[in-house]
């Protein structure tokens, strides 16, 4: 099978890439996210492609969406609403098979498919990021949900007389440990950091405030991830994104606060691991629709 070109539609960047027919990323391109998202997407997808034929395009977006008619609301690209993405795609690449997903069930596709998941039946994929999303894989399928958007994680309730979600509702995992609102958090407590990679090199310079932000953010993810795995009976959770790469700070408190919550005996042995893939899993996942669509895409 030839390659095929694969899209990663985030709140914050773009990613786009070639990816063979074994799973490797040939080539890839990156952007920030800017309020209309479609030129750019389409302007990195036809870097990377570079006249090369392809087999299909693979995309994860930010959801909600119309799955799988790939109309794609990302709660964290406002000039998103309704947007037909995979109309576009369609149009642009006539002749081959263009299937939009869940970002964070790319990101669960692809460790299973070719990272840390591979031969686990069961995985729960994350993303903590500029959002916080999740993706199924059961019993070796990616588990589409009656709309497509199952195991977003990032809307379970971790704190419920929390901070109020961009969802409308309060107290979401993603209203706590989404990276904007880890460092806004961090801010007004007096933190000069401007993002998450500033705010994580302060926490590792031993940044008080840096260091309590990170621990609360990572003990909420935790506590997601303890109750999802006791809903589904997962054996792994692989968690990707900007914020998961912050290191112990992050990592230290969510293993902890897993080990807390995660006290029945069938979650005994249950692991919680970084992407293997690092911000490559989103590209691979999305590829993987195209190339193992056996196990990752059920409809025709």
């Amino acid at each position: 099978m030839s390659a095929v070109l694969a899209l990663d539609i985030g709140g914050t960047k773009l990613a786009a890439a070639l990816v063979s027919a074994d799973g490797v990323v040939q080539r890839s391109a990156r952007a920030p996210t800017p309020a209309d998202p479609w030129p750019v997407c389409h302007h990195l997808l036809e870097q990377v492609r570079d006249g090369a034929e392809i087999a299909g395009v693979g995309v994860g977006s930010g959801g909600p969406m119309e799955w799988p008619a790939g109309l794609i609301s990302p709660l964290n690209i406002p000039g998103w609403r309704d947007f037909p993405l995979r109309d576009r795609l369609v149009e642009s690449y006539p002749g081959v098979p263009v299937r939009v997903h869940n970002d964070a069930a790319c990101v669960a596709a692809g460790e299973h498919w070719r990272g840390a998941g591979q031969g686990v039946d069961n995985v729960l994929g994350m993303v903590v990021s500029t959002g916080v999303g999740g993706g199924l894989v059961l019993g070796g399928r990616l588990i589409d949900g009656a709309t497509g958007n199952a195991g977003h994680i990032g809307h379970v309730v971790v704190q419920p007389d929390g901070p109020d979600c961009v969802c409308g509702g309060q107290g979401c995992l993603e209203a706590i440990a989404r990276g904007p609102a880890v460092v806004a958090w961090a801010r007004e407590r007096g933190s000069s950091a401007a993002d998450g990679r500033e705010l994580a090199a302060l926490a590792r310079d031993g940044d008080q405030v840096a260091l309590a932000a990170l621990e609360r953010a990572g003990a909420a993810v935790g506590v997601g991830v303890a109750s999802a795995a006791a809903l589904l009976d997962v054996r792994l959770a692989v968690i990707g994104g900007g914020l998961a790469s912050s290191g112990e700070p992050f990592w230290r408190p969510l293993q902890t606060s897993f080990a807390r919550h995660a006290r029945l005996g069938f979650l005994t042995g249950v692991t919680v691991v970084p992407a293997a893939l690092g911000g490559e899993a989103g590209l691979v996942g999305a590829a993987a629709l195209v190339l193992a669509g056996d196990r990752y895409w059920s409809v025709g």
